[in-house]
């Protein structure tokens, strides 16, 4: 009975202890968000009527009906390196969490071991007067098996605070992953639009070319006829060999940006099969922003600044937590006995629980200086998370903006090469009739080059402020409902993905 009592002792003390590092207090400064100002509505109004807030959706880029770009952002969501290493991040941080939780839980350790001693005896015997000596010895057994366990109270929340610090940087992590996501397939669309803009500039110069050079030949035909000059030629050859100059350049620039597609769809360049079309066979999805306070719960880069300015202030507890004393218990039960077949008998049942208590008195300004630097970096990071916000704001207005303007552009641009296309023509009529001179012609031709270069110019221009919209809005991204620490749970076997939505991390376990 005594035995069993010291166990049941033992086992209470590590519950009571356990209990209070669970229910401790906490020190240091609880979180609450940086104030900042937020606008009531955006200033800048997209074209047209205003149709309400229009958020983007997850797979936005099916708005723009472009089978070529769908496939190319399937292939960068399989295969892109950064997006791959956003991945290998989470799992870092998974882990870091794990390991900044092991000092909340008891350290158990087992133990086994077996000895054997042999001790020699000696005897002597003097009967009748005659000296005899014994030899022998004996062998002694001796057999062990303990069970140790320590904890280390976490009265004051320092292990609790390292946690949760780790916790909040794993929601950085996640929150990182979906900002490279969002940047990645932004990319692949901007520069499969560049693309399209540019065989599209290749087609419009190499009709151009078709164009001078009938022009070229209506004019040699008239100075067979007598009817123009060598000079009259001329400028016209001057024109033609202009536009020949221009696609070479064209070629070159539509070509690399086939071989950029390489480097974001994770594959050689010599794998990138994709050939441009057209812009003008793009659609443009509708989407409007709403208040500027829901933006900033659809933009990762403002969760994941705020997640690591979280992760901050749990560093700063963390420090303040460390003035205050250190308590540890650590405990053993273990059986001993010099027969294994009667090793844990009651009667070998050994038992022991002690506490120790330490308080740092001097450590030359270590704990003020962590606790001064945990305090700095949180004051960088409350400045970059403003920054963040304000960020999101500008992007927006900055979209909208283009958007705007672009749109107004283009259908200014479509009326100046419908009237430079008249004039052109009207132009080449004359010159076929002789009634018109060749520098009407080459007036009006090199109008209607540069304006039918310029609509496509202006065309992508539109395009790419729309895709700067989607991508200022969040690309469909939204916040978690619980915030940043709801979003990594209680890990398991395994990577936690915690509701982040990239491919990749299906298969990491």
């Amino acid at each position: 009975m005594p035995q069993q009592a010291t166990r049941k002792a033992a086992l209470k003390g590590l519950a009571t202890a356990l209990l209070l590092g669970a229910t401790g207090c906490s020190v240091g400064p609880d979180y609450r968000r940086p104030a900042q100002e937020v606008p009531a509505a955006f200033v800048a109004k997209g074209p047209g009527p205003e149709p309400g807030p229009v958020w983007p959706d997850r797979d936005w880029w099916h708005g723009f009906a472009s089978p070529e770009l769908d496939a190319l952002i399937a292939e960068a969501e399989r295969n892109n390196f950064d997006i791959a290493a956003a991945i290998a991040r989470i799992r870092q941080a998974d882990a870091a969490v794990r390991i900044a939780g092991a000092p909340l839980l008891p350290t158990l350790s087992g133990s086994a071991s077996g000895s054997m001693t042999q001790e020699g005896l000696g005897s002597r015997n003097t009967s009748l007067g005659v000296q005899q000596f014994r030899s022998g010895s004996i062998t002694i057994h001796q057999y062990n098996a303990d069970l140790n366990a320590s904890y280390v109270l976490d009265f004051w929340g320092l292990n609790r605070s390292a946690r949760n610090a780790a916790v909040a940087s794993a929601a950085f992590s996640r929150f990182d992953a979906e900002t490279v996501r969002l940047t990645v397939l932004t990319s692949v669309a901007q520069t499969w639009f560049t693309a399209l803009e540019l065989a599209d500039r290749l087609a419009v110069a190499e009709q151009n070319l078709k164009d001078a050079r009938a022009s070229l030949a209506v004019i040699v035909g008239r100075l067979e006829a007598g009817t123009a000059t060598t000079l009259d030629r001329d400028q016209q050859a001057a024109l033609v060999a202009t536009e020949e100059a221009n696609i070479p350049a064209l070629r070159s620039q539509l070509e690399q940006q086939l071989i950029g597609l390489g480097i974001l769809i994770g594959k050689p360049p010599e794998a990138v099969t994709a050939r441009p079309g057209t812009l003008t066979a793009l659609a443009a999805p509708p989407v409007a922003p709403g208040l500027p306070s829901a933006l900033l719960k659809r933009r990762p880069d403002v969760a994941s600044a705020e997640a690591q300015l979280v992760a901050a202030n749990f560093d700063i507890k963390a420090a303040d937590a460390a003035f205050f004393p250190n308590i540890a218990l650590t405990g053993q039960r273990g059986y001993g006995n010099s027969a294994l077949s009667n090793l844990f008998s009651p009667g070998g049942f050994i038992a022991v629980l002690a506490a120790t208590a330490s308080q740092p008195i001097f450590d030359g300004g270590a704990l003020r200086g962590r606790l001064e630097q945990a305090k700095g970096r949180y004051q960088e990071l409350a400045a970059n998370y403003r920054k963040a916000v304000v960020q999101a704001f500008t992007d927006v207005e900055t979209a909208l903006t283009a958007w705007r303007y672009a749109t107004e552009q283009e259908a200014l641009a479509r009326k100046a090469v419908a009237a430079a296309h008249a004039a052109a023509d009207a132009a080449r009529a004359q010159m076929a009739a002789g009634t018109a001179d060749v520098t009407t012609l080459l007036s009006t031709e090199t109008t209607l080059f540069a304006d039918q270069d310029a609509l496509v110019q202006v065309r992508l221009a539109r395009f790419l402020a729309l895709l700067n919209l989607y991508k200022a809005l969040g690309g469909g991204w939204q916040e978690p409902e619980g915030g940043v620490m709801d979003v990594v749970p209680a890990l398991g076997p395994g990577i936690v993905r915690g509701g982040l939505a990239l491919p990749g991390t299906e298969n990491m376990e």
